[in-house]
């Protein structure tokens, strides 16, 4: 018998249309938020009807940044484990071997297809304010916003890290095998020591150069006795962390909550207490921690049910506003070698990050639109802003159903994290996508591993030049706004892929052009991963190495400002299921990920 949802459950048999699903009502959430009135998007329960659209032939597949979080996965995969058991391993090594884009540290979102009950869920790790966070901590002595540098490596950038209680709570939900299983391949690479990958190497080197990194990460990634601590480890090099062994070994023999008091949580709090700028963060703020179990946000697009995080992502919400504003063209008539495909795609993102940059961030604190921004009707009113043939002079935030007045966003947003998608035996998924947030997050090397710099995800202005309060301004207690997106995709009842990338905020556009390239455009995961990357949410960064110089040049011609650059750099990873049941994955060239069957 499937279970109920929440308290209601939406059955959706995904060959209906995308305007019944418009129709859906919108249930109370998990965490029991209020859900948002009924409008463009199911924002609430959503249970996937499961049948066995296809036979299933598949081992599980785990696509990862990083071959040994790969291979970590695919140990406990064939160990009988489920998919987020796998999540809990990949993660776990990912913090090892790439500790500048993720770790025990930072946090994460995860979102989670049954594929016995057809329950689709989401776990928010969002790292939280401590309570000793004020609105103006990023503001100087005058008045005026921090430069992002000298924020980043404050003490008042650390928030209480939401990974490892996530995670725990997913296993218990979700988890086949014992707790202390999977972190077990992390345990035993920190203790015999893992090979300095090019991309490492090259990171510890920019992080170098620019002095961005604090005394016990320099001497951690640096070699050992050379005077000036300025030499990265060599790639190839062997790279031991027995701190970070006995810390997970703490976690899986005690536990999740090990991470939140004793002496793993001493170092946190005496990390975040050191300088520059120390923080706030105590020992009661890591104690009260809790993750959240949240309903997905979902909404059709064309014959598929797209489904992502809620607030305080608001990668979910941007994904679906960029789908449902491309809802009302002909995408695929156009392809991805066109002038027209690219237009369209740009005003669709511009369109969606001017609300999203307005009208989101933690609605557990701040009135968000949910429904509003995603409802079918107001997007087809924002498509109708789009021409076919000249780009917009000006985009601004509409004016979606029970939108409030908010000032104008001003939060910065650095590329960094990672992502990851693991399949199972049994068909079940995990999209998580991870993070510490900038180079080494905010430099702080503590009990073998780095803490992050998420506050800086806030907006350092708290109103507006008008006086009008920010949306994602800083609050005790608060969650700042992420743009991360793992998302889930469906189609005739049955799981049909799974995306997400790390990216800052130009993760929506990411994932929104690989999205568009497998649904509209007819790619494979990795053609669609493979595309170039477009952001629009300003002037346009484009990836010039993978663009057609034609198509930019007809692109300015039609008024679309390019910004100078190489354009920025994903970190894509996908899973698709073919017809007959086998899996297709994907792993971003731009990274040293690889996408591998169990055999």
């Amino acid at each position: 018998m499937r279970r109920e949802v929440g308290r209601l459950s939406v059955v959706l048999a995904l060959s209906i249309s995308a305007s019944l699903i418009a129709g859906c009502a919108a249930p109370v959430a998990r965490d029991e938020r209020p859900a948002s009135a009924a409008g463009g998007a199911v924002v609430g329960a959503a249970v996937i009807e499961a049948k066995p659209a296809r036979d299933w032939r598949a081992g599980g597949m785990v696509a990862a940044a990083n071959p040994w979080a790969v291979e970590a996965g695919l140990e406990v995969l064939r160990a009988g484990g489920s998919a987020v058991d796998a999540a809990v391993a990949v993660q776990a090594v990912l913090g090892l071997v790439e500790p500048q884009s993720s770790g025990i540290g930072g946090g994460a979102f995860l979102v989670h297809y049954d594929a016995r009950s057809g329950d689709v869920v989401t776990f928010d790790g969002r790292e939280v304010a401590p309570q000793g966070a004020t609105p103006g901590m990023f503001l100087d002595d005058t008045g005026k916003p921090l430069t992002f540098p000298v924020a980043v490596r404050s003490g008042r950038a650390v928030g209480v890290p939401g990974v490892v209680s996530m995670l725990g709570m997913a296993h218990r939900e979700f988890g086949r095998l014992p707790w202390s299983r999977p972190w077990q391949p992390a345990i035993r690479l920190a203790e015999r020591g893992f090979p300095v990958s090019p991309r490492l190497n090259e990171l510890i080197g920019s992080a170098l150069a620019r002095d961005a990194l604090l005394p016990a990460g320099r001497a951690y990634l640096t070699v050992e006795g050379r005077a000036d601590g300025r030499t990265p480890h060599p790639v190839g090099a062997s790279l031991r962390n027995p701190e970070y062994a006995r810390t997970l070994r703490s976690i899986a023999t005690r536990g999740a909550r090990a991470f939140y008091s004793g002496g793993i949580a001493e170092a946190i709090v005496a990390g975040a207490a050191s300088e520059p700028m120390s923080g706030s963060l105590s020992l009661a703020d890591l104690a009260a921690y809790r993750p959240a179990r949240l309903e997905p946000i979902c909404s059709g697009y064309r014959v598929y049910l797209v489904c992502g995080m809620r607030p305080p992502s608001s990668g979910g919400i941007a994904v679906l506003s960029v789908l449902g504003t491309l809802e009302n063209f002909d995408m695929s008539s156009m392809g991805p070698a066109t002038v027209a495909g690219w237009h369209h795609l740009i005003e669709a993102q511009r369109l969606a990050y001017a609300d999203r940059d307005k009208y989101v961030a933690d609605d557990r604190l701040v009135a968000v639109p949910l429904a509003g921004l995603t409802d079918k009707d107001y997007l087809r009113s924002r498509a109708a802003l789009v021409s076919p043939s000249r780009a917009m002079a000006v985009v601004e935030a509409g004016k979606p159903p029970g939108a409030p007045s908010r000032g104008r966003d001003a939060t910065a947003e650095v590329p960094g994290t990672s992502h990851f998608v693991v399949v199972d035996r049994m068909g079940n998924v995990v999209s998580m996508t991870t993070t510490v947030e900038s180079l080494f997050g905010s430099q702080r090397f503590v009990a073998g591993f780095f803490l992050n710099n998420q506050l800086t995800d806030f907006s350092f202005r708290p109103v507006d030049d008008r006086g009008e309060a920010i949306a994602n301004a800083v609050a005790p207690g608060k969650k700042p706004r992420s743009s991360m997106s793992p998302t889930l995709v469906f189609r005739d009842g049955a799981f049909e892929l799974a995306v997400g990338s790390p990216g800052g905020n130009a993760i929506i556009a990411y994932v929104a052009k690989t999205l568009v390239g497998m649904l509209d455009w007819g790619l494979t995961p990795q053609q669609a991963v493979d595309l170039p990357n477009v952001i629009a949410r300003g002037p346009v960064v484009v990836e010039t190495a993978r663009i057609d110089p034609a198509v930019v040049e007809a692109l300015k011609g039609m008024g679309h400002v390019f910004r100078d650059g190489r354009g920025e750099g994903s970190g894509l990873h996908a899973v698709r299921v073919t017809a007959d049941g086998r899996l297709q994955g994907a792993a971003d060239p731009r990274r040293e990920g690889r996408a591998v069957a169990v055999p």
